[in-house]
């Protein structure tokens, strides 16, 4: 697996404060990571840094194989990125600015003309190509600046709360662009605070707060780090006589009633197939067999509550 996004001890101080504190991320092909925190914990100093848009005071961090301090210019043709403050130019016309960024980004012009074309109709803007950006809603100008984002195809995506501002039907339209840009040659980061948006579409999750990643990973194994191992609620059509008694081992009978029981398990993967196996063999028909318990919700608030220095 080729590493696209890799970070080690990012730090950024602005005088007396720090920003951003010791952080260590990668980023794999083909990979979407999650970047939640709260506002103020460094998520947007985060992904300038990143962008080589700004310095570190310390640490490394390369995209694409190209170091932020020797080729910012490089990293910048790679990355494809969407700020929380678009900075568009509101007396320019849509497909007009989309194709002065072309010229920025040294596209072929017949090539930039087929992608503003094309991303436009993706994202519902081509009636509205002619149309001055100042003339936009919030949610239009969101989806330009995705547009731009995307422009240039790049490897690398650095969004920045990409589906804010926008109504449901907008924002479940970008999700399900972003979850289809994921690809063998492409990484992306998303920050977001919509935790639902998230679990959705990240492979794996970091957690920010004050600066510092508190803790990475899976949501499964996120939930397993605070909560410990998962549960699983199974529901039948009938009476489990006493089954409950003879779940599979790596199955741990948590609770149980007449037509349900809950279990926790390190191993579902491996586990549920032969609880299955159990009930076929009972002749037990399952209605349902489910994870419980914490959401990512719960995760997310147990880590930023947790201080910084004693994360995971």
């Amino acid at each position: 697996m080729t590493t696209l996004i890799e970070a080690s001890g990012l730090c950024k101080r602005f005088g007396d404060f720090t920003a951003v504190e010791d952080v260590t991320l990668r980023v794999d092909a083909g990979e979407i990571l999650a970047l939640l925190g709260p506002n103020g914990a460094g998520k947007t100093t985060t992904i300038r840094m990143l962008a080589s848009i700004l310095l570190p005071t310390a640490g490394t961090a390369s995209l694409a194989g190209y170091d932020i301090y020797q080729h910012p210019v490089e990293i910048r043709r790679s990355v494809g990125l969407l700020t929380e403050h678009h900075g568009l130019y509101t007396r320019m016309r849509g497909a007009e600015y989309l194709a002065f960024f072309g010229d920025m980004y040294g596209m072929d012009r017949r090539l930039c003309r087929s992608r503003i074309v094309d991303l436009m109709g993706q994202f519902g803007l081509q009636a509205d190509s002619g149309r001055r950006l100042g003339e936009y809603s919030k949610g239009m100008r969101q989806k330009l600046a995705l547009v731009r984002a995307l422009l240039h195809d790049p490897r690398i995506l650095l969004l920045d709360e990409p589906t804010s501002a926008m109504d449901p039907g907008s924002a479940r339209l970008v999700r399900e662009s972003i979850a289809g840009l994921r690809a063998a040659h492409r990484a992306i980061i998303v920050c977001t605070h919509n935790l639902t948006e998230a679990e959705q579409l990240a492979d794996r999750i970091a957690i920010i707060r004050a600066g510092r990643i508190v803790v990475q990973g899976t949501t499964a194994e996120l939930r397993q780090s605070y909560f410990g191992e998962p549960e699983m609620e199974l529901r039948i059509a009938g009476s489990l006589d006493g089954v409950s008694k003879s779940l599979p081992d790596g199955a741990r009978l948590v609770a149980s009633g007449s037509d349900w029981l809950r279990y926790s398990t390190a191993r579902p993967a491996e586990v549920n197939p032969k609880v299955l196996r159990v009930m076929a063999d009972a002749g037990l028909s399952v209605v349902t067999l489910s994870e419980v318990g914490p959401t990512l919700e719960d995760v997310y608030l147990q880590a930023v509550g947790t201080d910084p220095d004693k994360g995971s």
